[in-house]
């Protein structure tokens, strides 16, 4: 399939998925065409929440492809630096310093929550690259990331542990959920992903200079320590964004991309490109199923990718096999 097929395939899906999605409600299916009440439930509640669940989707994706590119690791994936255990344990501090509640509907305990997250995973892949000493060696690099994740994912379950009130306010996060997304999260995860785009996009010819290796890089012009420092920082934002405001969300940064290269043979520009598009719609698609399948009960969307995602690699897996 040529790359602008596929685009223009996931493009229509999208529409399809969010107009599906403006349908499915606490009850599961209820068109709310020609009623003034339920177009509103739509445009304060439903609107957002789809929208909001494609771009993290997107976001997740866009930062699978980075990680996969530039680790040159089909498995990598863009938790890889330890952002999701250090939004974690962002979330886990405040909450247990303030006491606040991922249901708390005012935008000023949402800020603080996904503040607190994204100040998390920003400062965990700081952490990474100091205890890297820097860009230059990505072996070095993914060791950190392993050691800075299991370092801050047994201190958020310590403070879990010495403050237990916050543990089923945590059980939100750690599950993922984009029950909370409103106008405000989607005008941030939007920019976000537009800046995250435009960097990665940016340095797509890098990339492919990078499936050569270091030394072939470095022959052809590439500024490796600049390069990876922009993906890195472009990876951490498009994470860290998308944890603080949907939770962490399990599989789709890592099937994403897969999904593309299975699809297309295309180099690293429109590959990152489709692999965001592939993100959102794998995401508003298990947030649809999540709200239709058991309503009134919400199954937590991050729990479903989880068994879609962990699924499809096994079957990947036992194919190639």
């Amino acid at each position: 399939m040529k790359p602008v097929t596929l685009l223009l395939v996931l493009v229509v899906v999208t529409l399809g998925l969010q107009t599906l999605g403006l349908a499915v409600g606490s009850t599961g299916w209820s068109p709310p065409w020609g009623d003034p009440t339920a177009m509103q439930i739509v445009w304060d509640i439903r609107a957002p929440r789809c929208a909001g669940a494609w771009l993290a989707g997107a976001l997740l994706g866009l930062g699978g492809a980075i990680a996969q590119g530039l680790f040159r690791n089909p498995l990598a994936d863009p938790y890889l630096l330890g952002s999701s255990s250090g939004a974690a344990l962002g979330v886990a501090v405040l909450l247990a310093l303030l006491g606040v509640s991922p249901v708390a509907s005012a935008w000023s305990l949402r800020l603080g929550l996904t503040g607190a997250a994204f100040v998390g995973a920003v400062g965990a892949v700081s952490l990474t690259l100091i205890l890297a000493r820097g860009v230059q060696h990505t072996l070095r690099l993914l060791l950190a990331g392993v050691v800075v994740g299991v370092v801050l994912g047994a201190l958020s379950a310590l403070t879990m542990l010495m403050v237990p009130d916050i543990m089923r306010a945590m059980q939100a996060f750690m599950m993922g959920t984009t029950g909370f997304l409103g106008w405000n999260s989607v005008t941030i995860l939007a920019s976000t992903l537009v800046v995250s785009v435009l960097v990665a996009f940016g340095c797509s010819r890098a990339l492919d200079a990078l499936t050569l290796g270091d030394s072939a890089a470095i022959s052809l012009g590439v500024r490796l320590a600049g390069v990876r420092m922009l993906l890195i920082a472009a990876m951490a934002l498009a994470t860290g964004a998308a944890v603080a405001q949907a939770g962490l969300i399990s599989f789709v940064g890592l099937v994403a991309p897969h999904l593309v290269r299975s699809r297309v043979n295309a180099t690293n520009g429109p590959v990152l490109v489709l692999s965001a598009l592939f993100g959102g719609v794998l995401l508003l698609g298990a947030d649809i199923v999540a709200r239709w399948v058991w309503a009134p009960q919400e199954l937590p969307v991050g729990v479903l990718t989880a068994v879609l995602g962990g699924g499809y690699l096994l079957w990947r897996m036992n194919r190639g096999g």
